[in-house]
């Protein structure tokens, strides 16, 4: 898919659908298996963008979109809480080992609070990192606390951040096929950085 194309697929959506495709597709990417691939930070920013024109109503936006997110991710949870294990049944696989469900509740207990946190700015980790929490059985009160924190402060950041460049640089959305591509590659740059470090390791 070239780059020019999500920004007219965010476009096409958020001008047909509105506000339901807005929470919907939030909702989606914060936890639900499938929702991987959507358009997470890119669509937050022009939901911001289009806010600042008129086209919604920022407090709105803000609410929703912290509130969906927060809901994705807690059904993550309840799904790799509930089903996930399930998936972990044999011994000799290299991907349905239940080895990977110590080694994943070890992790949560060391690194739950800030991987719920600094996942919700990676691509397809904020979909995933919930499901695995719930898998590794992370203490629920402190998933729910730290979903919270995280899912506001990613609604903050970038529906924020669209709100403001389209007040301070109206021409913004003009220039969407330069920042959407920007702001997904900005996103994988955590992704590097701890792979190069694991690499030196």
């Amino acid at each position: 898919m070239c780059m020019a194309s999500i920004e007219e697929i965010v476009f096409i959506l958020l001008y047909s659908f509105g506000y339901a495709a807005l929470f919907g597709i939030v909702f989606a990417e914060s936890g639900l298996f499938f929702g991987f691939f959507l358009p997470g930070d890119s669509l937050l920013f022009t939901a911001g963008l289009l806010a600042s024109q008129g086209f919604f109503d920022i407090k709105i936006v803000l609410a929703g979109v912290a509130v969906a997110a927060i809901l994705g991710d807690q059904a993550g949870y309840w799904m790799g809480h509930k089903f996930g294990r399930a998936f972990f049944t044999k011994k000799d696989s290299l991907f349905r080992n239940p080895d990977h469900i110590t080694k994943a509740e070890e992790f949560y207990k060391k690194h739950g609070k800030k991987t719920i946190i600094i996942a919700r700015f990676v691509p397809a980790a904020r979909t995933f990192a919930p499901i695995v929490a719930g898998i590794g059985r992370m203490e629920y009160g402190q998933f729910v606390s730290y979903n919270i924190i995280g899912g506001v402060l990613w609604t903050i950041a970038f529906v924020g951040g669209g709100y403001f460049a389209g007040n301070f640089f109206p021409q913004a959305k003009d220039y969407l096929w330069i920042i959407l591509p920007a702001i997904i590659i900005a996103s994988l740059v955590p992704i590097a950085i701890s792979f190069l470090k694991e690499q030196k390791k």
